[in-house]
């Protein structure tokens, strides 16, 4: 007689099915990972230390993430989510004015050093790029569409027709130049000069006062 084998869903569950009580305990393992990065660094972290930090029991933490990768992926998307929104409102506030140029310029110049202010964190996104985990890869589409949506709010003024191909331009020179210093291929200071240069390279026909 043979007996059939009932597979198992193993995959975490969707944010947007979480109770408040799953998203608090998301978020506190969040957090534990960030602080961890900042402490010990990507590669030596593990997910037990991440548990014992944040209070949720090891079993428990892989019914949010399926992986190491994984919750490190959403941990960066959210901390890089939560610098898009603050540089975004910057650039609405009282600095407003500026031409497109000149705008998009100090949003990639402030994100850059936001990165200098925790390597351990630019070391995170570049790592965690490399990732083969699907949740993972999910979870940094969910940070490439935010970069998109922060850069159509500083250059709305691009017309539409040419917007996509130059967020794309930007985004894909902001990660390629975090990569190049994280790697040690190039200093931070030439690799802000060359996403600078980018985006003047690519905005400027579009500039407006």
């Amino acid at each position: 007689m043979m007996v059939r084998v009932t597979k198992v869903d193993l995959s975490p569950r969707p944010v947007e099915a979480m109770s408040p009580r799953q998203l608090e305990r998301r978020e506190s393992l969040i957090a534990a990972a960030l602080a961890l990065v900042n402490e010990i660094g990507v590669e030596r972290l593990q997910m037990k230390q991440v548990c014992e930090r944040s209070g949720v029991a090891l079993g428990t933490a892989y019914r949010y993430f399926s992986s190491k990768d994984h919750l490190l992926a959403a941990a960066i998307a959210e901390w890089h989510r939560l610098l898009l929104a603050d540089l975004v409102s910057e650039l609405r506030g009282p600095r407003g004015g500026l031409g497109t140029t000149d705008r998009v310029v100090r949003f990639v110049r402030h994100g850059m050093r936001a990165y200098q202010r925790q390597p351990q964190l630019a070391r995170l996104r570049v790592a965690v790029a490399a990732s083969t985990d699907p949740f993972a890869s999910e979870a940094l589409q969910g940070m490439a569409r935010a970069d998109n949506a922060a850069l159509q709010a500083v250059m709305a003024e691009v017309p539409t027709a040419a917007s996509d191909l130059v967020r794309h331009i930007v985004g894909h020179a902001w990660q390629g130049e975090l990569t190049a210093w994280v790697t040690g291929r190039t200093t931070l200071g030439d690799a802000r000069r060359r996403l600078e240069d980018v985006v003047r390279l690519v905005l400027t026909p579009y500039d407006t006062p």
